[in-house]
């Protein structure tokens, strides 16, 4: 564990990628596993990762995305996706694939699906699609820790136009909204102002509350 804090205190959101170093594909698949594997709500995985490696599609992302450079120097740029909406059919392909890699059905877990089914698809998709926004930032922070694991660098961007990127991608057909990008690759050795930069955290004792 405190090898892993050691990686966290590494980490932090490079400002300069440098574009001659790309990531190995093993330690991408690793992250990309990582977030495969992480918590979601009821367990439904509601977004998808999407790998962009074509340099034009990252290329055509830049201007929406504040001509951030990060999204074209990384070595890979990954895309946190999430439903539009949750449909019957979304909680029924997750809830029956549950039942066939088990081997069996749990009558609890078929009353927590009809529970879900009531509850999720009348629901407004605007409110459907921030819950499942909700679950891919959990997967994005797997993805951070997972990175730091590897050695490599990431940087999180909330700074982008989600209708851009959606249509740049062709996410729409897909019935997905784009949340979050994570480019992965390897810090600049020059011309990154936070690079060498001491990390700050409010101190323990004004960040963790223990109620006794």
């Amino acid at each position: 564990m405190s090898n892993l804090l050691e990686k966290l205190n590494w980490r932090y959101a490079v400002k300069k990628m440098d574009s001659n170093k790309a990531v190995a594909q093993e330690k991408v698949d690793r992250i990309l596993e990582a977030i495969r594997l992480t918590a979601t709500s009821s367990g439904l995985q509601p977004y998808e990762v999407i790998v962009v490696k074509n340099q034009a599609l990252r290329e055509a992302i830049v201007p929406h995305a504040w001509n951030q450079a990060q999204i074209t120097d990384a070595s890979h740029l990954l895309v946190f996706a999430a439903w539009d909406n949750y449909t019957e059919e979304r909680i029924n392909n997750m809830f029956d694939l549950v039942n066939d890699e088990r081997g069996f059905k749990n009558e609890g877990w078929e009353n927590y699906r009809q529970m879900i089914l009531a509850t999720y698809p009348p629901r407004d998709a605007e409110v459907n699609y921030q819950h499942a926004a909700r679950q891919a930032y959990i997967g994005l922070g797997t993805a951070l820790i997972a990175a730091a694991e590897e050695g490599v660098d990431s940087t999180p961007m909330e700074g982008f136009d989600p209708v851009k990127v959606d249509e740049i991608l062709g996410l729409t057909e897909r019935g997905l909204r784009s949340v979050i990008l994570l480019p992965l690759g390897y810090r600049a050795e020059e011309g990154d102002w936070l690079k060498d930069l001491k990390k700050v955290r409010r101190a323990k004792e004004d960040f963790v509350i223990e109620m006794n």
